[in-house]
């Protein structure tokens, strides 16, 4: 996203009411953010093979992010022509700096 990207306008969603004050625009819809996600499942199944997968998630921000990207690649696992083991840990992390 450019710095002069002015984003979409926020009437063309739908805003929680508590959130409609504090924001000016959209700068990624959520269907966006949505199909990429499943664009790097898709990315991370072809560049994997048959590699066991090990996910890490740093808690506490990511853990919606990848919960939607475990749920698209399982949905590849259980529906595509290979199937490669996945497993899921957590690491909390005490400062960012």
């Amino acid at each position: 996203i450019r710095d002069e990207e002015s984003g979409y306008n926020k009437n063309l969603f739908c805003i929680p009411k508590h959130y409609e004050e504090d924001l000016e625009s959209i700068l990624i819809p959520h269907g966006l953010i949505l199909d990429r996600t499943e664009r790097l499942a898709r990315d991370i199944m072809r560049d994997m093979g048959n590699h066991h997968i090990v996910a890490l998630c740093v808690l506490k921000g990511g853990y919606k992010f990848l919960a939607d990207l475990m749920d698209h690649i399982k949905a590849l696992n259980q529906n595509g022509a290979k199937s490669v083991p996945i497993t899921v840990d957590f690491v909390r992390i005490k400062s960012y700096c």
